[in-house]
């Protein structure tokens, strides 16, 4: 199965569970494809680019966020390697500012990428 393929098969499962894609982070490689595939130029900014919906941000490994509301209140989100069955998640507070939500965000990307580098 191609990269996209496999974003798109993740994606269909968690949806099927009630989550949301809130991000997708891509390889430069995979970004190629996206870009071909929506027929986008190669020198369009990355903010122009997006998948089903959501921001595309340059990465070293793909994965997507997911987030979806959790009891009292919280909000849960997971970060899901798009090739394999490995995910991280977190559970904010309602309360939790935004600036700690994207630093807890920032190191569970930091540790997939650590467990991506560590495999290859």
């Amino acid at each position: 199965m191609d990269r996209l393929g496999q974003f798109r098969e993740t994606l269909s499962t968690y949806r099927r569970h009630g989550w949301q894609l809130a991000r997708a982070l891509m390889t430069a490689e995979t970004m190629d494809a996206l870009r071909r595939e929506q027929s986008i130029e190669a020198g369009a900014q990355e903010s122009e680019l997006t998948f089903e919906g959501a921001q595309v941000r340059e990465s070293e490994f793909d994965a997507m966020w997911f987030r979806r509301a959790a009891a009292a209140g919280r909000e849960a989100w997971e970060l899901r390697l798009a090739a394999e069955a490995y995910a991280l998640f977190e559970l904010f507070e309602a309360d939790e500012a935004e600036e700690d939500r994207e630093d807890v965000r920032r190191e569970l990307e930091a540790r997939v990428r650590e467990t991506t580098n560590a495999e290859g």
